[in-house]
């Protein structure tokens, strides 16, 4: 039986559920405020689009890794499909750390282990096995491999994931503010439109329904003509995480501050000066690289920095994804459109 569901926000999850249930033979409309399909308000444009289930755990817990497991074999299965496009591969990432900061970087790999007592602490790499993986690291280094993680091209894949729902029927409606959603509503400043199913992914926008804060997030793209890298690192430092992960085109994305700040201004002095030095100790070749573009984004929390699937009869809540949008989204999504399979069934 084909359902006619709305769908507000155009976020990485309501575009990963317009893709799905249009495909699935549902009648989908999504309303979002921005102005067209590639404008980047939503937070799942301002990533570097890590899929670290292992390495997130160091501010989550054990449903995370869960969640970010199941995430990566759906994003294999799902990312094939789409007609246009998406760079992604798992080819693992590497935890890395300074001599002087061994101690720290050891607690951080127990914290993982406790979280995740199924996965086997790696050994530390020689100077020779981690040489022979990144070239281009400093030599000083430590680093221990992380096998099951990945990355993906997230301005690519919210472009594919909209492009597939469109193929499929879905349609949008954008400039569009919603003002809330009840179940089987969607209302809007002049009329409620009435719906089989409503899904509410809007990230701060929910927030009459939900606990949520906005935690600022800034990012660097830089390009490096000449620097390789194959797979994400993460620095493991006393006092800030760092990463680096490759993209095309001799480009490698730098983050990510997280600062208890709803400020939406251009990325400061400080996280500036921080995060590039941090990534040219990492990979001093990068000391040529050219800052192409800075972005800040406010990331959607709650109270615990955990997601949140809420379902009742005609409404879904997902919301809360934290710094894990990419690495949580379809796994949440697989969750709520089995609900609704499941609710529509009986």
């Amino acid at each position: 039986m084909s359902l006619r569901v709305g769908i507000v926000g155009a976020g990485v999850l309501g575009r990963l559920l317009a893709s799905r249930l249009a495909r699935n033979g549902q009648q989908v409309e999504v309303f979002d405020a921005a102005p067209h399909a590639d404008a980047p308000l939503a937070t799942g444009w301002v990533a570097a689009g890590m899929l670290s289930p292992l390495a997130e755990l160091e501010c989550g817990n054990h449903e995370v890794y869960t969640l970010g497991m199941r995430s990566l074999a759906l994003w294999s299965s799902w990312l094939p499909a789409l007609s246009q496009a998406v760079p992604f591969a798992v080819e693992g990432s590497l935890l890395l750390a300074f001599p002087q900061d061994r101690g720290s970087a050891e607690r951080i790999l127990q914290q993982l282990k406790h979280k995740a007592p199924d996965w086997q602490t790696p050994p530390t790499l020689s100077k020779t096995e981690l040489h022979a993986l990144e070239p281009a690291l400093a030599p000083q280094l430590m680093g221990w491999p992380l096998s099951t993680e990945g990355y993906l091209h997230p301005t690519l894949a919210m472009q594919s994931l909209w492009a597939d729902a469109q193929q499929h029927g879905a349609h949008a409606h954008w400039g569009c503010t919603v003002h809330a959603t009840k179940p089987g509503q969607v209302q809007l400043e002049h009329e409620t439109r009435q719906f089989d199913w409503v899904f509410d992914t809007r990230g701060l926008g929910a927030r009459t329904d939900l606990p949520l804060r906005g935690v600022r997030g800034e990012i660097f793209t830089l390009h490096a003509p000449g620097v390789v890298l194959t797979r994400p690192l993460r620095l493991l430092h006393p006092r800030y995480r760092v990463y680096l992960v490759p993209r095309a085109g001799e480009h490698i994305m730098v983050g990510a501050s997280e600062l208890e700040s709803e400020d939406r201004s251009p990325p400061s002095l400080r996280s500036t000066v921080e995060l590039l030095s941090a990534a040219h100790s990492v990979i001093p070749a990068l000391a040529e690289a050219r800052v192409i573009a800075a972005h800040s984004h406010l990331r959607p929390a709650l109270p615990d920095n955990l997601p949140v699937l809420q379902q009742q009869a005609g409404l879904t809540h997902i919301n809360g994804l934290f710094r894990h949008g990419w690495l949580l989204a379809p796994a949440l999504v697989e969750q709520a459109i089995t609900h609704l399979a499941q609710e529509h069934a009986a």
